[in-house]
């Protein structure tokens, strides 16, 4: 038998119902170099154009009937063996294809676009017809060639012209492969090793005794330093007594030293206690998992800080979640003072060659801890020691895109690899982590007091209800409005959340009722002020405000709702003197804006911060001592199973935010429900007490953790083709399910509309399916999956599946 070296890839751009790991033979000279983690190009489907793919395997097996792959990307593997398991794992759990796993690991800087030009053959003689002359022709005068796209749009035939040529051999092929971003490189300077004797001027002399003492250097430090101009350097090159060769730099590397020591932190005797069993825990052998309860000022990141000083000590890595790129410029300055240039950053703020120059410290082991986002997770760190995930009960740790996958989860197969130690940490842990704590899962630990016996703030609730019969229909309660003047004459500064932005929210036609809605979406448009115009928040789109109803030709337009530019008015007229900063998706979009807006506040340049949910978690300002909560009501009835979890957890944090600084700090929560529980509760920061009420209703109605819910969502131009395929996967679902020898327990809810029933144009259903994430069952939604793709019912609809995710 004729064994081969056969690889196994991943190619690109495949659909889910024909995702596998396709057979290649490895070319003989790349049989010594080629290994799992490489990216390669290979031919794919019939007409075997190039794709590029990712060896997940090497083998020996039988090469009959296989393909050769074409040519290596890689010199040297991009992701680790652990990487690739990581891979496995997130295909096997989230429904993804092999390299949409492998594309969320890796930088999209990283990343290689392969792309096909079509040029003129040189000295081709053979014969054309005029259309074939007049397109080679054409042709010739592009000198890089152009792409198929560009054939196929000026020919106007699908590609058979193209086709026509390449056959006669008049046209020819080529490909490029390109990666996104490059490497930044600086030029150096080096002595060039030779014993002949040159003479030199002065300049010159000088020059050279520069770089002899600095064995290398740049070509501007060394113009700076002698003050020369490069053509001394580049004369000097001329006469071979100086080598010009290029380097790779990194375009973020920081070059701070540690200012302070993780050992200068003082603990209080419950910290301690803390602290001794989670590091009992980190230096045992077996990877183990923590939560980490503790009420909101408690020290919780000063614990964190002498973990991961600890991990260090012992030569291992570290990482460091968080929620938001708004916490992140806050930790990274902390970490930083403490820790240096042992820090690295992943967040999605950052360009592409910077985050793919960080990938790359880690990778070469130049920054042992990380600091980031979601995606952080994926960090190529090297013997990992321990993962922090703070505000672990974050939507933001879940991806909306594919893989579709939960940091949380992420993080726990990275500590399995590793042996490492998982903390999960929170005021307002997830209902799942919390149950997997109570119940012996995870270890648990609490600190139910804040640090230096800081009091937590006394909130009260404003009922909205009273105050509109008293006449005050504004947005701000009149207790609020009191308490922000005390607030400006102490000269102590306020926070004030409301979870929506734009100026109006609703837009309609006081005539005929008619809505200002998004013709892409169904969802109303809201007006913001700051430019004029009426904007969809899911698709983007934007009209400016009509001043007569398109409809009826009526002058009367009604707008309601509040947002946060109209709340900054509001105040601004109220309050003429106070100095206001806005945070919000509006206000935040340019690069450094956060940690620009947030170090101007923590200076005290601003009195005010009106802001959405990215001001609520995590911030630490020692002069706040007001916070205003308005609109509390949105978030309590907003529908879905975690709705309760969710206005708890974002009252409970932005609560905590006032009186960190050793002044007694106040709340005030705003709302036309004063007596529901979820708001006392939250006032009162009792998590334990809200845990109880709510896992009762959790288990009554069959929610996590009792169950899993995969949501299965499709979308489609036509309403009703949209709905016939949710309806015809349901039906495939009982097929398989009625097939399965072992039954697997699963109840079935729909396919109903989305709650946002169109987006972007396309009308959207889904099938929620409550069950157990068992192996059996993720075999069965595959198995359904495919087989619904290779009907022709869905060759217009997408679907997805997606695990604990939105249920809307």
């Amino acid at each position: 038998m004729n064994d081969r070296l056969i690889a196994l890839v991943a190619a690109e751009n495949t659909s889910y119902s024909f995702d596998t790991l396709y057979s290649y033979i490895i070319p003989d000279e790349l049989c010594e170099t080629l290994c799992a983690g490489m990216r390669v190009t290979v031919p794919f489907g019939r007409g075997n154009r190039s794709r590029l793919g990712l060896v997940f395997e090497i083998t020996r097996g039988d090469p009959k009937g296989l393909k050769t792959l074409l040519y290596a990307a890689d010199e040297q593997p991009c992701i680790s063996q652990e990487l690739l398991k990581l891979c496995r794992w997130l295909r096997d759990t989230t429904f993804c294809t092999y390299f949409d796993a492998f594309r969320a690991i890796l930088p999209t800087g990283l990343s290689f676009s392969l792309k096909t030009h079509y040029v003129a053959a040189k000295d081709f003689c053979g014969e054309l017809s005029d259309k074939e002359r007049v397109f080679l022709d054409k042709l010739s005068e592009a000198s890089d060639g152009i792409s198929r796209d560009e054939v196929i749009s000026s020919c106007g035939d699908g590609g058979k012209l193209l086709k026509a040529l390449l056959q006669k051999g008049a046209v020819v092929e080529n490909e490029e492969l390109k990666r996104r971003v490059g490497d930044e490189t600086a030029k150096l300077v080096r002595l060039c090793e030779t014993e002949e004797q040159i003479k030199l001027t002065p300049k010159q002399k000088q020059v050279v005794r520069f770089v002899e003492d600095a064995e290398t250097a740049c070509v501007k430090e060394i113009c700076y330093a002698c003050s020369v101009t490069s053509a001394v350097i580049k004369r000097l090159v001329e006469k071979n007594v100086l080598e010009l060769y290029e380097q790779t730099v990194f375009r973020t590397e920081p070059t701070e030293e540690a200012t302070e020591s993780p050992s200068d932190i003082v603990f209080s005797a419950k910290q301690q206690e803390v602290f001794d069993g989670l590091l009992q825990l980190m230096n045992s052998p077996a990877p183990k998992c923590a939560l980490l309860r503790g009420v909101t000022g408690s020290g919780k990141t000063s614990v964190f800080i002498r973990l991961i000083d600890e991990a260090l000590r012992a030569g291992k890595s570290a990482m460091m979640l968080v929620p938001e790129i708004s916490l992140t410029p806050q930790m990274v300055g902390k970490f930083r003072r403490l820790f240096g240039k042992e820090v690295a950053v992943l967040h999605s703020s950052l360009s592409l060659g910077e985050r793919a120059d960080e990938y790359r410290r880690i990778r070469e082991g130049k920054a042992r801890i990380v600091i980031g986002t979601r995606s952080a997770v994926f960090a190529p760190v090297q013997n990992l020691g321990i993962i922090v995930i703070d505000e672990e009960g974050e939507s933001t740790y879940k991806s909306e895109n594919s893989p579709r996958y939960h940091a949380r989860e992420a993080a726990k197969q990275r500590c399995f690899h590793h042996n490492a130690f998982l903390l999960l940490a929170s005021a307002t842990p997830s209902l799942e982590s919390y149950y997997n704590a109570k119940t012996g899962r995870y270890s648990l630990f609490e600190l139910d007091e804040r640090y230096n016996s800081a009091v937590l703030p006394d909130v009260y609730i404003v009922d909205m209800k009273t105050e509109q019969q008293n006449g005050n229909h504004s947005s701000f309660s009149m207790p609020l409005l009191d308490e922000i003047e005390t607030n400006l004459q102490r000269g102590e500064q306020s926070i004030l959340l409301l979870n929506r932005r734009g100026y109006h929210t609703n837009v309609r036609c006081a005539s005929c009722g008619a809505a200002a809605e998004c013709p892409n979406c169904a969802v109303p448009l809201t007006y913001h002020k700051a430019n004029g115009s009426l904007i969809c928040h899911y698709c983007g789109f934007q009209q400016r405000l009509a001043q007569v109803c398109p409809k009826c030709a009526s002058k009367f337009i009604s707008m309601k709702g509040t947002g946060t530019q109209r709340v900054e008015d509001e105040l601004s007229e109220i309050f003429p003197k106070a100095r206001i900063l806005r945070m919000d998706a509006d206000t935040t979009s340019t690069k450094h804006a956060f940690e620009n807006k947030f170090k101007a506040f923590a200076n005290g340049e601003y009195d005010i911060i009106v802001g959405t949910q990215m001001i609520a978690k995590g911030l630490d300002f020692p002069n706040v001592t007001l916070v205003g909560v308005l609109k509390t009501d949105n978030s309590l009835y907003a529908g879905d199973f975690k709705a309760y979890e969710r206005t708890f957890s974002l009252v409970t944090q932005v609560v905590g935010r006032s009186g960190r600084g050793g002044r007694k700090g106040r709340a005030m929560l705003q709302t036309f429900t004063p007596e529901h529980y979820v708001l006392n509760l939250a006032a009162r920061q009792d998590y334990p007490a809200f845990y109880e009420e709510e896992i009762r209703l959790r288990e009554a109605m069959l929610y996590p953790p009792f169950c899993d819910i995969a949501a299965v969502t499709f979308s489609a131009l036509s309403d009703s083709e949209c709905e016939r395929a949710a309806k015809r996967f349901s039906a495939i679902l009982a097929e398989q399910h009625s097939l399965v020898d072992k039954k697997i327990p699963i109840r079935v809810l729909g396919p109903a509309r989305c709650a946002a029933a169109k987006i972007n144009g396309r009308y959207r259903y889904r099938l929620i399916i409550k069950c157990r994430m068992s192996s059996a069952f993720r075999q069965l939604m595959e198995t359904v999956l495919k087989a619904a793709g290779q009907e022709e019912m869905f060759r217009n609809v997408s679907f997805f599946a997606d695990m604990n995710g939105e249920t809307l």
